[in-house]
């Protein structure tokens, strides 16, 4: 399974309200973007590709199930992650959640 297929199963295993780098027109959604790579060289050597990323849930609700289910689900896809950070913005009234992860993959797709 490639690491794109590990994070858009984590997700939609939540919900389907979920977007590839763009907001969406709603009220409760996640937005997912990779980042770049953290691999591991041994003698000169790509011998582990890791990508990372970040996801974001914007949501109007207080106390989201959708951040703990989506935290139980990167831990149930083997997905490393840590919480960055809960906002509240003023101007969309959107409590913002946001994610970094790591995924052991291939690197494609991420410069």
């Amino acid at each position: 399974m490639s690491w794109q297929d590990k994070i858009i199963e984590a997700h939609t295993a939540v919900t389907d309200a979920v977007s590839h780098y763009k907001r969406l027109k709603s009220d409760r959604y996640f937005v997912w973007a990779e980042d770049g790579r953290s691999d591991l060289i041994a003698d000169g050597v790509h011998s582990e590709r890791v990508v990372t990323g970040v996801t974001d849930l914007f949501t109007k609700i207080e106390g989201d199930p959708w951040a703990a289910a989506l935290e139980e689900s990167f831990d149930g896809k083997g997905i490393a992650w840590s919480l960055n950070s809960v906002q509240y913005e003023d101007d969309t009234g959107f409590i913002h959640t946001q994610w970094d992860w790591e995924v052991v993959g291939d690197g494609a797709g991420v410069d």
